[in-house]
This record gives C-alpha cells, structure tokens and sequence, in this order.
C-alpha cells in the first residue's frame, strides 16, 4: 500500500473514532461537571494533574519507544524490532516502579500539604490520587504496546478500541449520576481507574496475538539499553519542561486562584483535548511516515511530509476554531449548566496556542526521526521550562489569571522559531520552502477569515437552528478560502481526483 493510500485509510479509521469521543467525551464532561460541582471538578483535575506531573519520566520513554520502533520497521531489521520492544517494556516496567514511589512520598506530601483543597475533601481527593496512581502506572507499563501498534499502523484497532472505552465512560458517567449514597468523586475515580485497566488488558492482548515481537523474551545488551535511555533522557529534559509548563501552572492558579480557577483550566483542557483531536488524527497516522521514510533515506519526503502536516493540520483546526469563536458564549452555556468563571476567556486563548501548536507538531516528528536531538531538547527545552517562573511573576503583577495563557501563546510562537532553526541544521530543512509552503498559505487564509468573522452579516448565535446556520455558513466560507489561497493547484487536482474516485464508484 503507497504512504499516501495508507496515511488516508488510517486517519478515516481515526476520524471515525474522533467523532464519536467527541461528542460522547462532551455530552458526558456536562454530566461530570453537573454530577460533581465546580469545586469537585477542580480537584479531579488538579489532585489527577499531581500524577501526571511524574509523567515527565513515561513521556521521554514513550517518544523514544515509538520512534526506534517505527525506525526498525522502515529499516525491515526484525530481529532487531523484537529486540526494541523487549528493551523498552523492561524500561517501562521500571519506570513506572520509580513513579510509584515518587508519587506515594513526594506526592502524597505535596497533596495534603501544599494545595488548596477544602478540609472536608480532602479524604475524598485521596482517594481520587490513588485510583489516578494506579491508573497512570497501568497506563506506564502499556506503552510499548500502543506504540507497536501505532508503528505498525493498526489504527483500525485503536479507533475501535477507543469507540469501547468512549462508550464505558458513557456508563459509568450515567451510573454516576443516578448512584446514590456514594461519594461521587471517589466513586468516578474507582471507575475511571476500571475502565483504564480493561482498555489497558485489551490492546495488551492484541498485540501478544498479532505481533509476533510483542512476545516477551528476556534480551540484555548493555549498549543498547545505554542508546534508547541515552535518547529518552534528552526526551526527559523537554518533558519536563512540558509538564512544568501545563501541570506548573495548573498548580500556580490553585495556589493564587483557587479551586475555581482549576475547575475552568479543565474545561479548556478538554475543549483543546477535542478540538486537537480533529488535527491529532492526521498527525498520529502520518508521523510513522516521517520516521520510517527518514529510516530508508528518503529525506525529502519526510520534509514534504511535514510540510504538509503542518499546513492543512492547521487549516482543519482553524475550520474548527472560527466558528467555535464566534459563538462561543452560546456554545459553552448550551454544553454546560454551569461555566466556571475564567473558562471562556481561558479557552479563546488557548484555542490560539492550539493553532500554533499545530505547526510545531510535525517539527518535533521531524526531529525524534534524526534521533539527534539532545541540544534541540536543551534549548527548546530550557526555554519551555521558563514559562513557569514567568507565569508565577506575571500572576505576582498582575494578579489576573487569564495572563496564563498570554504567556503560554508567546512561549509557543518562540519555540516555532527555535525548532524551524534547528531543523535547519538536523534534516537541511529550507527556511525558504517551509515559508513558502506553510507559513504564507497560512497567513494570507487566516487573515482573510477572521477579517471576514468580523463582518456584521455573521451574527453571534442565540438559539440552536441559528448556530447550525452560522456554523454552515463561517465552514463553507474558510473551506472556500483554504482552496483559493492555501492550496496549490497540484494540491486541487489531486483533491478532486480523490472526490471523483470515491463519488464515481
């Protein structure tokens, strides 16, 4: 199967699966957020972050797992495949041995010592960071597993796979709400944590019946185990900058803010969770390309590759982002019974991070595939990492919890320049081309339509059939857009030779 028949068939598998999280994953953050409470909600978010904020360790693994996997198999050096993935399980097995730890002492202390937690939940949010502890390390330990899958670009299973645990989570979000006599965070934790698990068992027993590597054999080579966790630790470096990033100041609106603040920090992280999902699709099915056509040599296609990633991953989020603006208001009390305060101001801008983010994504593929990347994880690293400090002075000035993410939005537009001159260097990325190709095409599209956003004929909802209309209206404008001025006329050829095939069969 040719790359691009394979990248189009897997990201229609993931496609699927999106639009059913999707709308599942918000119908049921309505019934959580109505089940709980904004306080409650908040301390989910923020006592299940102090978990992930050890995920620092998972991450740097993770990324190295996925990509010698996917290097291996451009390489078609089996031997050496099985070989990686017993190498990196063992890794995985005692990293999340070490997280356990970490997240039993330094945690637990920082948990009922640190945050702004009201007394009488305090019980109730133990509970809630030991079930988010065992789920996290089920998850740990599974990854070289999902990873196989992805490098063997199975994602056919993965959408199906996440359809079941979409649809658990629709239960025991409807069983949370008719429960009774039962704490309802401890209870949603408790299940949560069951879910994880069974999902976790299933992708386990996928791979151990489809993939013959997955059979576990003890292998030890010392000079292999010292190359993946040599490359994973530069990962480490950058990931902890993200965590200190997302997690960090999560925790710095619970110390200035409150509960509150976290409840609204949430929601936006789970707006961004869905409308990241619509572009992460894409970029999860062609990012084993970028890698394995590195792998064979074939530099110049894994460029063309990221170039292409980066430019319509963010023309699909901007067809999402516009009309979701414009609405906004409408569209968050018609989700939600109760916004939490700052959450509108918070996700308009971080739907903005979200656009830029989108064209660093493929950068960072980019770079994972050289496998040089330890001063490219220094620098951008360091510079990420600075954004935590920044944020703790900027709410010490300002006193406004909303210049979080006018910081994270300059933090994401530096870090573009950064990666753009590093790829300079790692894969003879052209400055010129990548302006040329991505960047102009973005700019003049993206101007045009939040010029036209602006126009008075395109009202702000007020009831559901004027939101439909509105939503119709802002696609049909920006798709008109992207085709006249972000797209090539290779790019419009082949996109009609496509529509011909699937409409004239």
């Amino acid at each position: 199967m040719s790359t691009n028949k394979t990248i189009a068939k897997n990201t229609m598998f993931l496609y699927f699966r999106m639009l059913l999280t999707m709308g599942v994953g918000l119908f049921t953050s309505r019934l959580v957020l109505d089940a709980l409470g904004v306080v409650d909600y908040g301390i989910y978010g923020l006592v299940g972050g102090i978990v992930t904020m050890f995920a620092f360790l998972n991450s740097a693994m993770s990324s190295a797992t996925q990509r010698y996997l996917s290097f291996d198999i451009g390489k078609k050096d089996w031997d050496r495949l099985q070989k990686t993935f017993n190498a990196t399980l063992n890794i995985h097995i005692g990293i999340a041995v070490v997280i356990f730890i970490l997240a039993e002492t330094l945690g637990l202390w920082f948990v009922n010592t640190q945050l702004d937690i009201p007394a009488e939940r305090m019980y109730a949010a133990n509970w809630v960071y030991q079930f988010s502890i065992f789920a996290f390390v089920t998850n740990v330990v599974q990854v070289p597993y999902n990873a196989l899958l992805f490098a063997r670009e199975h994602m056919s299973v993965y959408a199906y796979v996440s359809i079941l645990e979409t649809l658990l989570k629709l239960g025991i979000v409807l069983y949370l709400v008719q429960a009774k006599g039962t704490d309802p965070l401890i209870l949603y934790a408790v299940l949560t944590f069951a879910v994880a698990f069974v999902i976790r068992m299933i992708y386990k027993l996928y791979c151990k019946r489809h993939f013959k590597e997955s059979v576990y054999q003890f292998h030890w080579d010392k000079a292999y185990y010292k190359e993946l966790l040599s490359y994973s630790g530069w990962n480490l470096f950058g990931n902890i900058a993200v965590v200190a990033r997302g997690q960090g100041s999560n925790i710095l609106l619970n110390l200035f803010f409150g509960p509150v603040a976290n409840a609204a920090y949430a929601v936006t992280m789970m707006v961004q969770s869905v409308m990241g999902s619509f572009v992460s699709n894409f970029q999860v099915a062609i990012n084993p390309q970028i890698i394995k056509n590195y792998a064979k040599g074939d530099q110049d296609t894994s460029l063309n590759l990221m170039y292409k990633s980066a430019k319509f991953s963010f023309f699909g989020m901007l067809i999402l982002v516009v009309p979701f603006l414009v609405n906004i208001d409408y569209i968050m009390h018609l989700w939600l019974k109760e916004v939490p305060p700052y959450a509108i101001d918070f996700i308009r801008l971080a739907l903005i991070c979200t656009l830029i983010e989108t064209i660093s994504n493929p950068l960072m593929s980019g770079a994972q595939a050289t496998g040089k990347i330890k001063w490219y994880q220094i620098i951008i690293g360091s510079f990420i990492f600075m954004t935590f400090p920044v944020v703790y002075i900027v709410f010490k000035i300002t006193n406004n919890p909303i210049d979080l993410y006018w910081v994270f939005i300059g933090n994401s537009l530096i870090a573009l320049v950064f990666r753009l001159f590093f790829l300079r260097k790692m894969m003879s990325l052209k400055l010129k081309d990548f302006f040329k190709k991505v960047i102009f095409p973005l700019c003049w599209v993206s101007v045009l339509v939040f010029i036209i956003a602006e126009f008075e004929f395109i009202s702000k909802a007020d009831n559901f059939y004027n939101l439909l209309f509105n939503i119709g209206i802002l696609v049909t404008i920006i798709l008109f857009v992207i085709i006249i001025l972000g797209t090539t006329k290779g790019e419009r050829m082949k996109g009609i030779q496509f529509l011909k095939s699937k409409l004239l069969k």
